[in-house]
Order: C-alpha cells, then structure tokens, then sequence
C-alpha cells in the first residue's frame, strides 16, 4: 500500500465510474493509520484530475460517516482510507457504492478489471492538491454532515421517557483510532458525562503503541482500560477499533470485569430494542431483524418471541446493509430495528449501511444504565436470557 498503488486503484474506480455515471462524485474518508492522510489527499487528486467531483472529509473520521455522506450528499461512490482493526503495519482501500454499502460482488469485479488494467505509470491522471482545492474540484465536508451523523445516532434511542440513571461510570478507548469526538460526543450530548479515556489510546496513533493489534475482539487490546476500570471502579469499559465500526465491552463482575463476546452484546442489544419497542407499542407492523449466517441462532429465537422476522445472510456487514437497501426500495426502512454480527459490528438503524460503533457504544451505554437503574447486570440479563431461551 503505498501512493502509487493508491492511484492505480483511484483511477480505475474513476475509470469506472466515468463509465457508469452521468456526473460522478466520490467521498473520501480516512483513519489514524499511517499514512491514511496522504493516501486520502492521492486518491482525491486522480479523481479530480479525471474530472470526478470530491467531497473529502477535513479531519479523520469514523468508517460509517463515510456510509452516511454518500448518501447525504447523493455521492455516486465512497471511500474510506483504513485497515479496520488489523496490525499497524497494514493499510486498506475500502469502497462504497451509491447507495453508502459496501460495493457488491459484480460491481468489485468491474472494478478490479479496470485496476488491473492501468499502468501506474503511464494512465494515471492527477492534479495538485492545492489546485484540487483552488478549483473547487476538492471540497471538505461542511460540519453539518457529521452533526446530522451524531443526531442519527442519537434517535436510535428506545427509552421512550423511562426513567434512566445516566451517571455510570464508564471508561473508553478508542484505541488511538477515529472515535473519540463522535463517541464522546454522542455520549455527553445524551447525558452519559461521568466517562473516563484511556489516555495512552486517547489520540490518533497509527503506530497503535500500547496495543499492537487493534482489535477489541482480544483480551490484549482491553487490557489497558480494564486497568483503568480498576482504578476508578467503573461499571462499564467500551473499546472501539482504529476505524470505529467495531465495538467490545467488559462489565463488572464482583472485584473484576468479564469481557462479553460479539454475540453476548448482539444479543442483549436485540432483546433490549424489542422489548423496549414492544412496551411503548413502537414495534413497526412488519419488524425486520438481520444477522450473518455465522452469527449465534439464539438470536433468532429471541426475534421470533417478539414476531421479528430474522434474516439471515453471508458473512460480512455489506449483506446486512443490501437488506436494509432492498428494504428501503420497498419503502420499509423503518421495518429494520437491528443487525449484528458476531465479530462486533452492530447497527440499530438505516441511516447508514454499514456497521457502526459509534451507535454501537451509544445503544450499549443506554441499555447499560437502563438495566443498572432497575438494579440488574448485563450478567444476569444474560443469563436470563438464557434460562427464558
């Protein structure tokens, strides 16, 4: 991964995008990695120098919001500069399609035979990126868009006016990544203000020098904050990935913290939705639930107690996001109330296509305090759920 295979890649997608849209425009998004900023700033100067429209995030970001401009600017395509959760040394072009998923099979295809077909050397177009910018053929995104982002996020609420004590104590990691100003953000702006950051993880680091691998699936990335839960006797630790889709949690379990798995919280999020949204008589007439084929079957049959109809589908978050999109097109997106995946991608709304622990965090924290208010633990919540199913 380095500058000329970013523009290899770029002028093949503007190959096809010239080729398949009137007037194509791309988002461009990127993370804490090393050198995501520059790979940004390459991809933006091929699609300008090809004429192609670039609206480019300022500063880093989170994956989804690039899922969510697409569609608020009515992009024809998106991309997002990240390596999600794997080891520093790694970086990655992930590419969205029009409608904020991640491009489908055929489309990659297409794709790529346009990538294989140009010379790094020779076919490439660019344009400087203070012209880019001069010429308005490179614009950053107004504040606005992040801003309708957070307010998205924070409408996937389903206390509905229940009583909610929102001073639990709650240490966060971002994992040197993208997530600290949305989820802290979308956090405070709800209420939860009692929350303490991990400060060695607390800024973008792509050499990630206190957790080598990234990923909040492992014990090894938690280890950090779970020594900070210990010193301030927190009841909830959250971790979010480098790009801030995936999200892990450990609870208080006596003198320590047990980490729950990907499937644990999919499972407490889905019943905690459903039963919220059966008691305030908010449940949609046709209620949709989405998971991937790998992810734990408890699942469906916490559902099917509610009358929520389960899809399944392959592994990967883009097959959930092609079901929220199908049912859009079959004007049923408020059918969708929940989608997860075993590896820690969770969504709880259709605002965007993709998985997203800014949401993910959010939803917890709220389900969290709403269960602690009532003097009940995710643990025992767990386990109830297990006795019921």
């Amino acid at each position: 991964m380095n500058v000329i295979t970013v523009a290899k890649a770029s002028q093949g997608l503007a190959n096809y995008l010239l080729r398949t849209c009137a007037h194509p425009s791309v988002v461009i998004g990127y993370d804490s990695r090393l050198k995501s900023d520059v790979f940004q700033r390459e991809a933006a100067a091929v699609f300008a120098a090809n004429g192609i429209r670039v609206h480019a995030w300022k500063d880093l970001l989170p994956v989804p919001t690039v899922s969510y401009a697409v569609r608020a600017l009515g992009a024809s395509a998106g991309v997002m500069i990240t390596a999600s959760h794997n080891p520093s040394k790694y970086n990655g072009y992930k590419v969205y399609g029009a409608d904020g998923c991640q491009i489908t099979t055929e489309a990659a295809e297409e794709i790529l035979k346009e990538i294989e077909g140009v010379d790094p050397f020779a076919d490439v177009k660019r344009m400087a990126w203070p012209e880019a910018l001069e010429q308005q053929c490179v614009s950053y995104i107004p504040e606005t868009v992040p801003t309708a982002f957070i307010e998205e996020v924070r409408n996937q609420s389903v206390l509905y006016g229940d009583a909610v004590d929102r001073d639990v104590a709650i240490v966060y990691s971002p994992l040197n990544g993208t997530g600290l100003v949305p989820v802290t953000r979308v956090l405070e702006e709800s209420g939860f203000t009692n929350i303490t950051v991990v400060e060695e993880q607390r800024n973008p680091d792509g050499h990630f020098p206190t957790c080598p691998y990234p990923n909040p699936e492992i014990r090894e990335a938690m280890e950090l904050g779970l020594q900070y839960c210990r010193k301030t006797g927190a009841d909830l630790m959250l971790a979010t990935d480098p790009d801030c889709d995936r999200c892990g949690i450990a609870v208080r379990d006596g003198d320590d913290y047990t980490l729950l798995t990907g499937n644990e919280v999919g499972l407490l999020l889905l019943d905690y939705i459903c039963s919220q949204r059966q008691k305030h008589g908010r449940m949609p007439k046709k209620p949709v639930f989405v998971k991937t084929i790998v992810t734990m079957d408890l699942a469906e049959k916490i559902a099917e107690h509610y009358g929520v109809e389960t899809v399944n589908v392959l592994t990967g978050f883009k097959f959930i996001g092609e079901v929220i999109g199908r049912l859009e097109k079959d004007g049923r997106a408020g059918d969708y109330i929940c989608g997860f995946e075993e590896s820690y991608g969770y969504l709880t709304g259709s605002y965007v296509r993709d998985k997203d622990a800014v949401n993910a965090a959010f939803m917890i924290c709220e389900m969290f305090a709403f269960y602690k208010t009532r003097g009940i633990s995710l643990l025992q919540k767990l386990e109830e759920l297990y006795r019921s199913y």
